[in-house]
This record gives C-alpha cells, structure tokens and sequence, in this order.
C-alpha cells in the first residue's frame, strides 16, 4: 500500500494580528495546487483515502484536487508524526495526507530513518510504499515531485 504525503502549497503570509490556521493559498499556491492536483488525480487509485490538516491552505490544496477528503486534527501542523501514521492507519490503506512541515517531514524520517531531517517544500509530493521482501515489510520511496516538473 501507498502513503502520499503532499504538503499544502505556499500560502499568504501571516498578518500581524491573524490566526496561522486562517492564512489561504497565495496566487503561486493556487498555481501549485492545481498543478499537482493533476498529476495526482491521473495516479491515485479511486479507492485513496484523503485525510487533510483542518488549516485553510490545506483545505484549498485539497479542494484543488476536486476529491471527498476527511478533514483531520490528528495530521494538522500540532500532531506528531506517530500520529498522523495512526490516523492514517496505512499500511493498511492507500492514504493521502495533505499536511505541513516539518510534521510530513518528520513522517518520513519516523518509517525510513535512514531519510532523516526530510524537508518537504511547500506544494511538493512524497510517495511512499510497502512491500513484504522475505515476510518483511519494507517502506521505500517511490517518487518525489515538485509543481515546477509538472507539465500543464
């Protein structure tokens, strides 16, 4: 089974006197979004589940998919990287999480300790996937993607 991490892409910044979890997609991250959206909407299985951060640039990053989601405390920017493998329950499932760093970065370096202080940039996809080699389970890298590479 696959875990997608994809971190929200670049968002506006944080005004003086506003919430961090209100702050929305700048024009670029509505670009990047779009842009990854479909690269993965052509790769993702129908069955993927999605889980989002309850932020607005996630939940924007997500909508530019055009996916159902599920929206998330448990993989928001104050959860753990155990706790958003939990709540993922992957490997049990195919799951996308759209989350925020360094928390998706944390993710990976907790399943493959050999990537350690992973940083995921904004609006980039990490995927990775499980296979049994000798009844061992085995977690690898299975792409890295960026907006810029996408090609419209």
């Amino acid at each position: 089974m696959d875990l997608i991490l994809w971190r929200h892409a670049h968002a506006v910044t944080l005004a003086d006197e506003g919430n961090d979890s209100d702050r929305k997609l700048s024009e670029k991250g509505k670009k990047q979004a779009l842009k990854m959206a479909r690269w993965l909407d052509s790769l993702l299985p129908q069955h993927c589940k999605i889980l989002v951060s309850p932020t607005q640039r996630t939940l924007q990053t997500a909508n530019a998919l055009g996916r159902k989601y599920k929206i998330m405390a448990d993989v928001g920017s104050n959860s753990t990287a155990l706790q958003i493998v939990t709540a993922s329950q992957w490997p049990r499932d195919t799951v996308l999480i759209i989350g925020h760093q360094p928390q998706l970065g944390e993710v990976v370096s907790l399943l493959m300790p050999e990537l350690r202080h992973c940083n995921i940039r904004k609006g980039n996809v990490w995927w990775l996937s499980q296979r049994d080699e000798d009844e061992t389970p085995t977690t690898f890298l299975k792409a890295v993607m960026t907006p810029e590479l996408v090609v419209n």
